[in-house]
C-alpha cells in the first residue's frame, strides 16, 4: 500500500514539473511578443519628453532674440542712432551664433508690424516679429520614424518658433 501511495505522489509531481516546464516555455515566448512593443512605446515616451525640452528651450532662445531686436531696432537703439530692421538682424544674428554654435541649422527671421495707436501717448505703435527655424534632433531609435520630418528616418523635427515684441519708443509729444 505505501508503495503505490508513494508512485502515485511521484507521478503527481512528475506531472506538476511537466506543466511547469511547459509554462515557462509559454512565458519566454509572451515575453518575446510583448517586449518589442513595450521599448517602442518606452522610447516614444522619452521621445516626447526630449522634444518637449528642445520645444521649450527654441521658445526661450526666440524670446530673447525678440527682447534684443526689439530693443535694438528702436530709435533709441545702436547708441542712439536707430537701428531698424537690418541692425536688429545683425545683432539677433550674432546672438544666435553664440547660442547655438554647433547648430548651422538654426536661423532666425524678422520684420517690423505696425500696431495701432497707443491712446495715451497717440503714436503708432510697431512690433518685431521674430521666426526662430530650430531643427530638434530626435535621438531614440523607432520613434524617430514616427516623428520626424520628410524624409522619414532623417532623425529630425523642425519647430518653428514666432515672438511679438513691441519695439522701444521714446514718448514724444
Amino acid at each position: 500500500m505505501r508503495i503505490t501511495a508513494f508512485l502515485t505522489k511521484l507521478a503527481r509531481q512528475a506531472r506538476a514539473a511537466a506543466r511547469r516546464v511547459k509554462r515557462a516555455g509559454q512565458v519566454t515566448i509572451e515575453l518575446l511578443l510583448v517586449l518589442p512593443v513595450f521599448m517602442l512605446l518606452l522610447f516614444f515616451i522619452m521621445e516626447m519628453g526630449n522634444m518637449g525640452f528642445q520645444t521649450i528651450l527654441a521658445h526661450h532662445c526666440a524670446y530673447e532674440l525678440a527682447r534684443i531686436g526689439s530693443l535694438v531696432a528702436g530709435p533709441s537703439g545702436a547708441g542712439g542712432a536707430g537701428g531698424g530692421k537690418g541692425l536688429a538682424m545683425v545683432k539677433m544674428k550674432s546672438v544666435l551664433g553664440q547660442m547655438f554654435p554647433m547648430s548651422p541649422g538654426v536661423t532666425v527671421d524678422c520684420e517690423i508690424v505696425q500696431t495701432l495707436k497707443d491712446p495715451q501717448s497717440g503714436q503708432m505703435g510697431e512690433d518685431l516679429l521674430v521666426t526662430l527655424n530650430y531643427e530638434g534632433r530626435l535621438i531614440f531609435p523607432g520613434s524617430s520614424y514616427v516623428l520626424s520630418d520628410p524624409p522619414k528616418g532623417s532623425k529630425k523635427k523642425k519647430i518653428v518658433v514666432k515672438v511679438r515684441m513691441p519695439v522701444e519708443r521714446p514718448f514724444v509729444q
